[in-house]
């Protein structure tokens, strides 16, 4: 009977209940809530490649004495390297490539591979419609400087200095680029204690497009205006594809060196699927190597979100100003949308403005759908991938800028 109590002892079960400092019912809702996110990646394919891995994450973490995972080991600003090697669990190992900068880049590097950029090339002017969509980014980082400065919802707080607040600020208003890679690079180096929070919001909001947009598009544009057939976009040479890339990498790094590593690798991916020298690489690129990091940031942002992190005040409020940043970002492609139309004699559709914001392809297949429900002879996807590959450009940049500002 004593081995019976001794191995029931042992177990996650017992730990949960009669672990000092551990409070059961945040741990049962952490699990809870890991589950939902399963139902939600599984059942609903909200953004599963992605949603999946970070909710599995959270589970493991979250599990009584499973050990994957040990936050302690990453508190502060200096981080012994050494003894995470020496007593992390797989999950502390993993997590490094989130901590040394690593995953996001490559995953860019995978993005680049697999996008096409003819759209915008063909378009610049859709540019100004990525640039627009970044609106919610600098206008949630102003709200979140306010809440900061009068100490609502944890922000702020006793002895925290204006540029701690700023720091914040910088990382949540940044989910309003809806990218993920950008939002961890931004938080990992400026509030790596609000990774958690800030890389569930980014990607939930990321996963929930369909749903979140569509009802703003509609509020801000009338049936004629979502009826706009566009003109057929000119072809664009294998010379532009090739020098486009190269462009932007030099004129962007130029201005703004801290976005080198996220605008870098999206051109570098970009130039080895256009140059057509290094198929092989290039392939690997969108593939395995996309594929395993993909795994490897999903887990350990995931398993970031214990109990003591995430079930927080400020997490609330993170995830209430992420959907705000993302709904403001999406608003301010919409009407800059329907200026350019104004301004164009009708020429524009304003619905293309929506995919400014940076969920690539997703964004501009919504714009797509919206327009064709309205007109199905209509086909806006390649006009709307204009403003979307300048998103994922233009959350990049903004990136660059909070981190030169407050790193």
């Amino acid at each position: 009977m004593s081995g019976f109590a001794n191995f029931f002892a042992s177990t996650g079960i017992a730990n949960m209940f009669a672990a000092e400092g551990v409070v059961w019912w945040k741990t049962v809702l952490m699990l809870v809530i890991a589950c939902v996110l399963l139902y939600l990646a599984i059942v609903k394919k909200f953004e599963p490649l992605l949603l999946l891995p970070i909710a599995f994450g959270m589970l493991l973490a979250n599990l009584p004495l499973g050990n994957v995972m040990h936050p302690e080991l990453f508190l502060g600003n200096s981080i012994d390297y050494g003894k995470v090697l020496k007593e992390g669990g797989l999950l502390d190992i993993l997590y490094l490539g989130v901590k040394l900068g690593i995953y996001p880049p490559l995953i860019f590097l995978g993005i680049g591979c697999m996008t096409d950029f003819a759209p915008l090339i063909s378009n610049p002017k859709s540019i100004l419609l990525g640039a627009a969509a970044q609106i919610g980014v600098f206008i949630t980082f102003l709200g979140a400087i306010l809440l900061g400065a009068y100490g609502i919802g944890g922000f702020g707080g006793e002895g925290a200095t204006a540029l701690d607040i700023f720091k914040e600020a910088a990382s949540i208003g940044i989910i309003g680029g809806a990218d993920g890679p950008t939002a961890i690079y931004v938080t990992k180096t400026l509030a790596p204690h609000l990774l958690s929070a800030i890389a569930v919001a980014a990607y939930s909001y990321m996963a929930l497009v369909p749903i979140i947009q569509p009802p703003i598009m509609k509020a801000l544009t009338t049936k004629e205006e979502r009826m706009i057939v566009m003109e057929t976009l000119r072809p664009v040479t294998q010379k532009e594809k090739i020098i486009f890339p190269i462009v932007v990498t030099l004129v962007v790094v130029l201005l703004i060196p801290d976005a080198a590593p996220l605008v870098g690798m999206l051109m570098l991916g970009n130039l080895m699927k256009e140059s057509g020298v290094v198929e092989r690489i290039s392939k690997a690129a969108q593939n395995e190597l996309m594929n395993i990091i993909t795994i490897f940031l999903g887990l350990t942002v995931g398993a970031t979100a214990t109990a003591d992190t995430f079930l927080t005040p400020k997490t609330i409020l993170i995830i209430c100003l992420g959907l705000l940043a993302f709904s403001v970002s999406t608003a301010g492609g919409v009407i800059f949308g329907k200026i350019m139309c104004k301004l164009t004699g009708g020429k524009v559709n304003p619905l293309i403005g929506s995919a400014g914001v940076s969920a690539v392809p997703m964004a501009a297949r919504v714009s797509q759908t919206v327009g064709q429900k309205e007109n199905p002879s209509n086909f806006l996807l390649m006009h709307a991938m204009g403003p979307n590959v300048a998103g994922v450009i233009g959350s990049a940049v903004a990136a660059g800028v909070f981190l030169a500002l407050f790193k």
